[in-house]
């Protein structure tokens, strides 16, 4: 599910999402990414059009944010990509997400909540204003390719059976297994056709309780 901030002008119109400049620059981007709009479901934080596109505040927040809550409950998305400031920091604190450094240094970081995946990404209107964030966006929005299917390894990995024995916590699998698998050191190592040790987690380390 990604969740963008309000509609634009032309969206609010239309009553169709990314229909304007910005429209164009995420389909580039989930075109490269392998996705088709078809396979994500598209909502906003805010539902009304802000005038002159202005940020939303906190009561236009408060007030709409149920409508938010609601889709998620019915939708039941494995991961929820908000799309730039507001629709990140939100879905942070509802599910009591805290975060160290820099803001922008969760953009294209995949976090398990416990309940859900999120994995923050920016507007794609961030594009129109800074070209400087193409490389940068591209690689975070490919990342959508890998988080729309499971490893392939997942069968026959010993994490799945350390999971399924309840050895192993289930983020590993959350954040790997069905996530972010292309960055699993295990996935890298099998690839190669590198041996390596059935207790080394997919970060790289190894958890010597596993046996």
């Amino acid at each position: 599910m990604l969740v963008a901030q309000s509609p634009g002008t032309r969206e609010n119109e239309a009553g169709r999402m990314f229909i304007g400049p910005s429209g164009k620059v995420l389909d580039d981007l989930l075109k490269e990414a392998g996705i088709d709009r078809g396979e994500i479901y598209m909502t906003n934080l805010v539902k009304c059009h802000l005038p002159h596109n202005r940020r939303p505040k906190e009561e236009e927040i408060r007030v709409c944010s149920h409508f938010l809550e609601r889709e998620i409950e019915i939708v039941k998305p494995d991961t929820l990509v908000p799309l730039g400031y507001f629709s990140t920091k939100f879905l942070l604190e509802k599910y009591e997400v805290t975060t160290t450094g820099k803001f922008n240094e969760v953009y294209g970081k995949l976090i398990w909540t416990g309940e859900v995946r999120i994995y923050p990404l920016r507007h794609p209107a961030a594009l129109l204003y800074d070209p400087a964030l193409e490389e940068s966006m591209k690689k975070n929005y490919a990342k959508l390719g890998v988080l729309n299917r499971e490893c392939k390894w997942r069968s026959v990995c010993p994490m799945t059976i350390y999971y399924e024995e309840g050895k192993l916590d289930r983020k590993w699998i959350e954040l790997y297994c069905r996530g972010d698998w292309l960055s699993c050191r295990r996935y890298q190592l099998e690839e190669q056709g590198i041996p390596h040790p059935d207790n080394m987690l997919p970060d790289g380390t190894i958890d010597k309780r596993l046996k």
